[in-house]
């Protein structure tokens, strides 16, 4: 057997950080529970006393993306500037996100995780603090509006900005599509319209 690549009793966060780099190199089909224990120098037994199945892995996976995430705005939210000029932070913040991590971020939006019934408990807090952090930038950004309006914006955004970067990745927009414009002017037209502000 290989020796171990992780600390003493340590596997479960072993696990989550080599699952995290398959499912950002390769997507979440990537991810095997049994070439995790050969890679880390474990049994194929030992992952399970820290992760039922290989969905509970990927979940926590998710989660962490979403921590990720947090952190990014929590950033964005702090600069300078005014609360257009933040929500327009966020707004970068989380389109680098998808750019940088596209696996992760399929993984964390894509998957049914949120779906289920009940979802996975490790992903609740988090991707619910993600949305609530969108919904305090839109409300920074327009301070006059009422929840409603904020929701609505906010749920226009989220659905803009994850419709466009679900075509991008596949390849959907060609260069006649757009041209003049270069490819990250019109990811950048399509962000600014998604925040529902101007450049």
């Amino acid at each position: 057997m290989a020796k171990s690549t992780y600390h003493h009793g340590d596997l479960a966060n072993a696990l989550v950080e080599a699952a995290l780099k398959l499912v950002e190199q390769g997507g979440a089909e990537a991810v095997s529970l049994r070439d995790l224990s050969q890679s880390l120098g474990v049994s194929r037994a030992a992952p399970y006393r820290h992760f039922t199945d290989r969905d509970v892995l990927l979940a926590t996976v998710a989660a962490r993306g979403f921590e990720d995430l947090i952190v990014l705005y929590e950033t964005a939210l702090a600069s300078p500037g005014g609360g257009r000029d933040r929500l327009r932070a966020v707004g970068r913040a989380f389109l680098d996100f998808a750019t940088r991590r596209p696996g992760l971020y399929r993984l964390m939006f894509e998957s049914d995780f949120l779906n289920r019934t009940p979802p996975p408990a490790v992903l609740l807090a988090p991707a619910e603090k993600s949305y609530r952090l969108l919904w305090k930038a839109v409300q920074g950004a327009y301070p006059d509006a009422d929840e409603a309006e904020v929701k609505v914006r906010t749920l226009i955004m989220i659905s803009t900005a994850h419709g466009f970067l679900t075509l991008d990745h596949v390849g959907r927009f060609k260069p006649f599509m757009y041209e003049p414009l270069s490819h990250q002017e019109m990811v950048e037209a399509v962000m600014q319209a998604a925040m529902g502000i101007s450049p």
